[in-house]
């Protein structure tokens, strides 16, 4: 007998307990911790970066910022960051003309290679940028613009 099923199994229910717990706002304080609703919620890069507390982000060629230049289809859209900056805190994923800038926030540290790739939706063809936030309060980023040909965030 095979434990892949039953491995499986645990995991699927694991997950969806967690999301019923999150759901219902059950989840303990310190899964909730990062949680920066403001961020989430900002219109606009400046208006995400200020609920992050962040200052303004210099352009580095040491972010590497993975888009296509041509979203087919802009319900899900493959988005990746990247560097090989040593002392990264964080990387974000930010879509300019989204109702939401910020896509993802992901907490870096030592242990990891800050490279991360996501699949967003995007509601119209917009710059995309890729921000790291290192540990000596420096903000870097790198930005590209990209062409979505057919709808996301509306439909």
């Amino acid at each position: 007998m095979s434990t892949c099923p039953v491995r499986r199994d645990l995991l699927g229910r694991s997950a969806a307990i967690a999301g019923l717990l999150a759901g219902l706002g059950l989840l303990p304080a310190p899964a909730q911790a990062a949680w920066n609703e403001a961020a989430f919620a900002a219109i606009g890069i400046d208006a995400a970066l200020a609920a992050l507390g962040l200052a303004a982000p210099v352009e580095s060629a040491d972010i590497r910022l993975n888009a296509p230049d041509i979203a087919e289809n802009g319900a899900a859209v493959s988005l990746g960051c990247a560097t090989r900056l040593e002392g990264v805190r964080r990387l974000l994923l930010l879509v300019e003309r989204n109702p939401a800038a910020l896509c993802a926030l992901f907490e870096v540290d030592a242990a990891l290679e800050p490279d991360v790739v996501i699949r967003t939706r995007m509601a119209e063809s917009s710059p995309v940028w890729a921000v790291a936030l290192m540990d000596d309060g420096r903000v870097l980023y790198a930005r590209k613009e990209v062409q979505v040909t057919l709808g996301g965030c509306g439909g």
